[in-house]
């Protein structure tokens, strides 16, 4: 829960894009100020290093061999000179041969033994005296002793000076570069905000061109003035924009040939209940109410396939597929034909496995299949006249293992200039006194496209009806094994 209330839903990209630049930016001034604290503390002792290598090469010239003793000789002046500092104590100490006290303080901390070497050279090091941190500068000279023995030791000259004006001069440096940083940092903030305000501009104006059109307006957007980063997200709505149009002129042609097919219909349902209420002969009155029930068949038979050609086109957007045996399907669908078929005298057969036979299933929407299979047979029945013959083939092509669904009938076939356009929902071949919608073959295509299928159409030319050429669609399931 606690969680919850720090996360948030919705991220502003402005913030996003000012968190990722100011965050290092506030990170790394900090780690500046450290480094520039300890540059500025190598940089503030170099100058005063150097002061004490000159002080002990200075003190080095006044060792003096007598009477083959080593002494050092420091007037009063010159101690005094030495000393001359109001910030920081300066320490020396002389050593001799033996390891004997020479002169200076006799506190001052020794050298490691392993740096006992006689070459002059000036060696620096961090060091503590009477508790407090010193850094001291110092060297070993050799001196010339008559009668000298092995373990005579070289002369140990030292000076250790405090870190006063050390410290003083680091901050002085450190100051004099946090004073313009202080300064820079909230200008360089202020800088990056403006810049991310100019550079997301395009986008505010975008969402205003967006707000400000119709809702009916479908044109693409204008990528006039949109940064590079922008046009792809520019592009892809435009392409939605372009699909959303298609979309819904389609669905207004629909519904306005929806509304006229229906129109026929309910008006003759309309007329015939006038022409019954007038009607004072029993025979007329029947005869009325036949022609009112077969209207209101086809009626309720437009508004069922609307209702198909509905469900196929909006189940597809997440059609719920599983493992189907088509052979089933196509049993039932055939077993709940035959009755028309028995009522025009059509001889309605099936050539194909039974089921589990073969390898007939496939992954599919059950409901939908039975619907594609239910529209083709109605179709078929529907064009062949009495006496005529429907059959319903289901096969497994040997070569490829695709799956092939065939209806045939000896109607009056489809012309080859009009087999495209008897996809269009409400589209009928001219030249058919036949009742219906022009929605079955729709129906089929939708659902055919769904579930990866192939459909042709074909004159079928079957034996026995020379002058019929029939008609055979066939659906090959190339897309779902």
């Amino acid at each position: 829960m606690a969680l919850r209330l720090f996360q948030r839903e919705r991220r502003s990209l402005f913030g996003e894009i000012l968190d990722w630049m100011l965050t290092p930016l506030l990170l790394l001034w900090p780690i500046s100020l450290v480094l520039t604290w300890l540059v500025a503390q190598n940089i503030a002792g170099k100058p005063f290093d150097r002061a004490l290598e000159y002080n002990v090469q200075a003190l080095a010239k006044l060792l003096v061999v007598k009477n083959n003793l080593v002494q050092f000789n420091l007037t009063a002046p010159a101690r005094e000179i030495l000393r001359a500092d109001d910030t920081d104590l300066i320490y020396y100490q002389v050593m001799g041969t033996h390891g004997e006290y020479l002169s200076g303080e006799h506190d001052l901390p020794a050298p490691p033994d392993e740096e006992k070497l006689g070459d002059g050279e000036v060696r620096l090091r961090e060091d503590v005296i009477l508790g407090e941190p010193v850094r001291v500068a110092y060297t070993w000279i050799k001196v010339d002793v008559k009668g000298a023995t092995p373990a005579n030791l070289p002369v140990l000259v030292q000076v250790a000076e405090t870190l006063e004006k050390r410290k003083t001069l680091a901050t002085e440096i450190v100051k004099g570069t946090m004073v313009p940083q202080f300064v820079t940092l909230p200008l360089a903030v202020l800088l990056v905000w403006l810049a991310l305000v100019r550079g997301i501009k395009p986008l505010a104006q975008l969402e205003k061109r967006i707000r400000a059109r119709k809702p009916d307006d479908m044109s693409p957007l204008d990528e006039t003035g949109v940064p590079e980063e922008v046009v792809p997200l520019v592009d892809s709505v435009n392409d939605l924009l372009s699909r959303l149009k298609v979309s819904l002129s389609t669905q207004k042609r629909f519904l306005a040939d929806a509304a006229h097919q229906l129109k026929t219909p309910l008006a003759g349902l309309r007329m015939q209940a006038d022409l019954a209420q007038r009607e004072t002969d029993a025979e007329q009155l029947k005869n009325s109410l036949r022609h009112i029930g077969q209207a209101s068949i086809r009626a309720t038979h437009t508004v069922n396939q609307l209702l198909a050609l509905a469900r196929a086109e909006t189940t597809g957007r997440a059609l719920a597929k599983q493992r189907v045996d088509l052979v089933k399907i196509v049993s039932e669908i055939m077993a709940d034909s035959v009755p028309r078929a028995l009522e025009k005298k059509i001889d309605l057969g099936y050539d194909g496995p039974e089921a589990g036979e073969q390898a007939t299933s496939l992954q599919g929407n059950p409901t939908l299949l039975g619907e594609l299979v239910r529209n083709l047979l109605d179709n078929a029945i529907n064009y062949t006249p009495q006496g005529g013959h429907v059959t319903l083939r289901l096969m497994v092509d040997r070569f490829s293992g695709i799956l092939v669904l065939i209806v045939e009938d000896s109607g009056p076939g489809i012309p080859e200039s009009e087999r495209e356009l008897v996809f269009q929902p409400f589209y009928r071949a001219l030249g058919t006194n036949v009742d219906g919608s022009g929605l079955g073959l729709a129906i089929v295509q939708e659902i055919a496209q769904q579930h990866g299928a192939a459909i042709t159409i074909e004159d079928a030319d079957l034996p026995g009806h020379p002058d019929s050429p029939g008609t055979r669609v066939t659906l090959r399931f190339v897309g779902m094994g």
